[in-house]
C-alpha cells in the first residue's frame, strides 16, 4: 500500500526558489521558468518505482530524490509544462490514485515577526540554511506544513506575490518549513499568498 502524501504541480519556478532547489539538488538542476512536480509518498522506498515511471514516460529531469524509511520524495522538472503534467499522470496511474487522494495539507504554524533584532538575525543566518540572509529591521514570516512537500508551492506563490527574500525552504521530513523576509508590507502580502497556496494547492 503506497500512500500519496504530497502531489504539487508548479507551472513556473520563480528565480529564488529555483536557485534554492539547485543548492540542495543532487540531480539535474532546475532553472527559473521550469515547470516542476513535487511528489511525496510513504513508505519511502516506493519513490524509486515512481521515479522510474516518470522518467520513462516523458522527457522530464530528476532534480532531487530523498528516500527515508517513512517518507520518500522526488522532484521532476522540465521547461515544457506538458511533459511534467504527463509524468504526473503516469505516476498517478501507477498508484491507481487521483490528485484528490493526496493527503490534505495542514498548517502546523504560521507567524509574522516584525522589526527583527540584530541578535535574532545573526542566529537565523548562522543556522543550516541555503537561501539568503535576513537583515535587522526586516519582518520575517515563518510557516510549517504537514506533509512537508506542500511548503515548496507556498514558497513559489509567495515569491510570485511580493518582493521578498527566501531564507529557508525545507520540504522533506515530517514537517515542511518556510522562512522569508522583507519589508513589512511585502511580507504580509507574501504570507497571505503562501497560506492561500497551501489551503488550495495546485495539482494539475
Amino acid at each position: 500500500m503506497i500512500n500519496l502524501r504530497t502531489y504539487v504541480y508548479i507551472d513556473s519556478l520563480q528565480p529564488q526558489l529555483a536557485a534554492y532547489i539547485a543548492t540542495v539538488s543532487q540531480g539535474f538542476l532546475p532553472v527559473p521558468g521550469d515547470a516542476c512536480l513535487w511528489v511525496e509518498v510513504s513508505p519511502g522506498m516506493a519513490v524509486h518505482r515512481l521515479t522510474d515511471v516518470a522518467l520513462k514516460a516523458t522527457r522530464v529531469h530528476l532534480a532531487q530524490q530523498v528516500v527515508e524509511r517513512t517518507f520518500g520524495s522526488m522532484v521532476i522538472h522540465q521547461r515544457d509544462q506538458s511533459d511534467v503534467r504527463e509524468a504526473g499522470r503516469a505516476v498517478l496511474a501507477k498508484l491507481k490514485s487521483r490528485v484528490q487522494d493526496r493527503q490534505p495539507c495542514r498548517v502546523a504554524w504560521h507567524e509574522v515577526i516584525r522589526g527583527m533584532t540584530p541578535d535574532h538575525c545573526v542566529l537565523i543566518n548562522r543556522q543550516d540554511r541555503r537561501g539568503s540572509m535576513i537583515l535587522p529591521g526586516q519582518s520575517m514570516f515563518i510557516l510549517e506544513t504537514e506533509p512537508a512537500g506542500y511548503i515548496v508551492y507556498a514558497a513559489n506563490q509567495a515569491e510570485k506575490a511580493a518582493n521578498i527574500t527566501l531564507i529557508d525552504v525545507r520540504a522533506v521530513g515530517a514537517f515542511g518549513r518556510l522562512i522569508l523576509s522583507g519589508r513589512e508590507g511585502d511580507v504580509d502580502e507574501a504570507a497571505a499568498a503562501a497560506i492561500a497556496a497551501v489551503e488550495n494547492p495546485s495539482g494539475t
